[in-house]
């Protein structure tokens, strides 16, 4: 059987947070979006079932031992892929853990391999936290890192935050303050202007509108606050327009939300993590949505993290991972017509 919807994987998280609970309400709710997208949650069995005890609903999900047993029918099915990743014995809820962070990793290569056999089109996860992960092993300074090695990603990577219609990307990442300006290349603001410009078309906006934010305080005054404003930010914004993204800056970042608040842009480039992070965030902490932008495939989470401090309690607001499961969908809706799997992939029951 030829495979002719997209399909996307998601993940329960980290199984010390609350990532599995997010997911058991996120798919408890009888209208949940999902476009045409296929959906397969991937993990432990025990574990699912644990959250549906503490949220206190069940999910009707179809059990499957591969992708390639869901049905290409229009039918409104959730399915459940188990992979064991730890005995529930090794559980320690609300604290960063080694078996917890091997459990993350394990879930999560299990759907990129999937994803490079084309057997999916999307990812979402649910909130992973960092510190266990690299307790387990991973040697990178975040997922986004990890993923792109895994895919073999050579090219201009950056991670996205969403809210609301409203993105951003940054030049630096998780790196210290004082090593922030080694990142600020004219060259790196183009590919992240031009990376940014692409995913919101992939993400149905057609001529997405881009900020670029300054570096320095009120955007150097003119040279006497800091040059990069002058040497490296605004050449890039002329070579973004000359490749035909619609960007303009730089405009200083103590007031370039406010237009975007405002519905002037749709996008802002930002120079490093808080300058767009504190922003998002205070514009709407639950309800935002992080995309690993610049790999083969769409891959979504929550923007929040694993709130150790409620894990257990059912106390967790699942707006942000129905955001990303819902941009997980458009996006792999939109991976799926632009690279469609071969046409003898997925066979019925393949393993």
């Amino acid at each position: 059987m030829v495979r002719t919807k997209p399909i996307v994987a998601v993940t329960l998280g980290d199984p010390s947070g609350i990532g599995p609970e997010l997911v058991v309400k996120n798919f408890a709710e009888p209208n949940f979006e999902r476009g045409a997208c296929k959906v397969v949650i991937v993990g432990d069995e025990w574990l699912l079932k644990n959250a549906q005890k503490t949220v206190g609903v069940k999910i009707e999900a179809t059990h499957i031992t591969d992708f390639g047993e869901i049905s290409q029918s229009s039918g409104e099915k959730i399915y459940f892929l188990p992979v064991n990743t730890m005995p529930e014995e090794s559980l320690e809820v609300a604290v960063a853990n080694q078996a917890s962070g091997k459990s993350v990793l394990d879930a999560l290569s299990f759907c990129l391999h999937a994803a490079q056999d084309r057997k999916i089109d999307a990812i979402c996860f649910a909130p992973l936290n960092k510190h266990a992960m690299k307790m387990a092993g991973m040697e990178f300074e975040d997922e986004l890192h990890f993923f792109a090695d895994f895919l073999g990603v050579n090219s201009y990577f950056c991670e996205f935050n969403t809210l609301d219609g409203i993105w951003t990307s940054r030049i630096s990442s998780h790196v210290p303050l004082k090593d922030i300006s080694k990142y600020i290349t004219t060259e790196r603001i183009v590919q992240a202007g031009c990376l940014i410009s692409d995913s919101l078309i992939k993400a149905g906006i057609s001529n997405p509108r881009i900020a670029v934010a300054a570096l320095n305080p009120h955007g150097g005054d003119g040279g006497t606050c800091g040059r990069e404003e002058i040497e490296i930010i605004s050449p890039a914004v002329s070579l973004l327009k000359e490749k035909r993204v619609n960007a303009h800056g730089p405009f200083p970042a103590d007031t370039i939300f406010l237009k975007v608040r405002d519905g002037e842009y749709d996008a802002v480039v930002t120079m490093y993590h808080d300058q767009g992070q504190i922003a998002i965030k205070l514009l709407g902490f639950e309800n935002g949505v992080t995309v690993q932008g610049g790999l083969p495939i769409p891959i979504t989470t929550p923007a929040h993290g694993t709130a150790f401090d409620i894990a257990g309690e059912n106390k967790a607001n699942f707006n942000a991972m129905r955001k990303a499961f819902n941009l997980a969908c458009v996006m792999g809706e939109s991976q799926f017509r632009e690279n469609p799997p071969p046409i003898d992939d997925l066979k019925e029951g393949s393993k």
